[in-house]
């Protein structure tokens, strides 16, 4: 549905992104993951008409007119944009007008896109005395009122509780259920691991790794990882090199990466001799695959 091909865009002499591909399908969560001042905001920019790549093209069902493309795509930014003076209501025949929908169908919109995320019985509430969750998610309902075929989610649950978080995620699901394209970035490692199809993590403007969770464990060759406090990190390293095993540095926790999964009493046999306070058992996470994929090639 959405096609990106090789966009690049510099700014004077930095080249923010370099030909940048990906693809996103109808009904499909397509996660856009990177550190700040990956590309991540052009991008979305980009798409938006807002700016223009320097080459490359950009098609939404075969067409690559940025007049069509605009008509089809909803944008929910991570900053709220509405009028808080506004009721909801008010708000989403507002933004439907500037969208070109007639005053009848922006009525009709206006309450379905309401219901659809939940406010149906918040029509008349002013928006600046909704809180956070509800705002983003009237925010959600201002990006889905001209029915785009694509709608880009930036970073949609920061600084949400996590009732409000959960009450997000289950309105992106629904979304997909009704066959639309959702854009989704967020800094949220366990939110892209339960929401996304499909994940494509950038770095410095170009696509490092794509593919679904189950194909980006590849760069992590690892059944389990057993984080492992010990007071002689140097000895158990030694050790685990021995073995065969991987390891890494999480933050301040030390990482081994096991070939098959163990129980802790074959963990502890291995390690035998060296002294252990404590061990984990977890599974390979899109945290551990991020940081590998991103990680200096010298670090």
């Amino acid at each position: 549905m959405l096609e990106v091909r090789k966009i690049c865009k510099s700014y004077g002499k930095k080249q923010v992104l370099r030909d940048l591909s990906f693809s996103i399908q109808s009904g499909e969560v397509y996660g856009l993951l990177g550190p700040n001042g990956a590309g991540k905001t052009t991008t979305i920019s980009i798409l938006c008409g807002l700016i223009d790549s320097d080459r490359g093209n950009i098609t939404m069902n075969g067409q690559d007119s940025s007049v069509v493309m605009r008509s089809l795509i909803g944008v929910a930014p991570q900053e709220n944009i509405f009028y808080k003076s506004l009721t909801c209501e008010e708000n989403l025949r507002f933004f439907g007008r500037l969208y070109g929908l007639s005053r009848e169908v922006c009525h009709k919109q206006a309450k379905h896109c309401l219901e659809l995320v939940g406010l149906g019985d918040r029509a008349s509430s002013i928006a600046d005395t909704l809180s956070g969750g509800m705002q983003r998610r009237l925010s959600m309902a201002i990006a889905l009122v001209h029915q785009p075929q694509l709608v880009i989610l930036d970073e949609p649950t920061t600084g949400l509780d996590l009732e409000a978080r959960y009450e997000i995620w289950e309105l992106i699901r629904n979304l997909c259920s009704q066959d639309t394209a959702i854009l989704l970035t967020t800094h949220m490692l366990d939110e892209a691991e339960r929401l996304c199809q499909r994940i494509g993590i950038i770095k410095q403007g170009s696509l490092l790794a794509e593919g679904s969770l189950e194909q980006l464990r590849k760069y992590v060759p690892a059944q389990e990882i057993a984080i492992v406090c010990t007071p002689t990190e140097d000895l158990a390293i030694a050790r685990a090199i021995k073995l065969g095993f991987a390891y890494r540095h999480y933050g301040r926790e030390l990482a081994f990466w096991l070939p098959k999964s163990m129980e802790l009493k074959e963990i502890l046999e291995c390690f035998d001799g060296i002294a252990i306070d404590s061990i984990m058992r977890q599974p390979v996470r899109l945290e551990n695959i991020y940081v590998e994929v991103t990680r200096n090639p010298e670090s």
